[in-house]
């Protein structure tokens, strides 16, 4: 395919549209000009007209330069149309190709972690799951990271109820107290992800990895399934790396920057 022909001056200046991005605050001058990599005269220039557009502004005491008004104009109306599992859905098979495994996306619905997308491993075991399934909280992969990132307010009595259904079916697979799966929860946290090993489905291993949209909130929860005898279960292994890379890439494209 032929390559259009753009505006090369205009591709040079978003470099410092993009370092200004990528900073934790206002930037000097030729820290500015150093980012995008080019000379402090030449980003000078092209920063007189960023601030004519509003794009751009300029502290009049400290002479740092920020994004201006213009900027965040447009990444709000960006960040709006953004729609976080349209977004999964597009990049989900080329990862499920990647990872040789079943996945799946899942988000908060009425009644818990429920799975809205499903895209099946040609070489994958009968998974007795459904599109429209709520997921568990304390046994399942998907609903322990979703419960890991709720506020304690809204997650508490759903957990006790759980805890209460557990101990009357005598299920030694999930926690028995609330202050265990607190425990549970805080270990998904520092993970990043949450994995179960024959707890919800036997012989069946799950990872879920939690994608946050603008404000830090959990948007989705992309997850993985196999067998136990072919799928990789380790942290960091051929299943979750990638999947925790894929996660991170599609928060930050929504805007999160964690």
């Amino acid at each position: 395919m032929k390559e259009r022909v753009g505006i090369q001056s205009v591709e040079v200046g978003f470099a410092l549209l993009e370092a200004l991005g990528q900073s934790r605050g206002p930037m000097m001058l030729r820290d500015l000009a150093a980012a995008a990599g080019m000379s402090a005269a030449k980003a000078h220039r092209y920063l007189v007209s960023f601030q004519r557009l509003q794009l751009v502004s300029q502290d009049a005491h400290s002479t740092r330069y920020d994004l201006g008004p213009a900027a965040l104009k447009l990444g709000l109306a960006s960040l709006s149309r953004l729609d976080a599992v349209k977004l999964a859905r597009e990049r989900i098979e080329l990862l499920m190709e990647s990872i040789g495994h079943t996945l799946a996306l899942a988000v908060w619905g009425n009644h818990g972690p429920t799975i809205v997308h499903w895209e099946e491993s040609p070489s994958a075991v009968t998974v007795n799951l459904r599109l429209g399934d709520v997921m568990p909280l304390l046994s399942s992969a998907t609903g322990r990271c979703f419960a890991a990132y709720a506020s304690k307010e809204a997650i508490t009595p759903m957990l006790r109820e759980e805890i209460a259904r557990a101990q009357k079916q005598a299920r030694a697979d999930v926690p028995a107290t609330l202050a265990q799966a607190r425990a549970m929860l805080d270990e998904v946290k520092q993970r990043g992800a949450a994995r179960v090993v024959d707890v919800l489905l036997p012989g069946i291993v799950g990872f879920c990895v939690p994608v946050f949209d603008a404000d830090g909130h959990m948007a989705l929860g992309i997850v993985a399934l196999g067998p136990t005898g072919s799928f990789d279960a380790e942290w960091e292994g051929a299943v979750h790396a990638p999947l925790r890379d894929a996660a991170a890439q599609l928060s930050s494209d929504l805007g999160w920057r964690g």
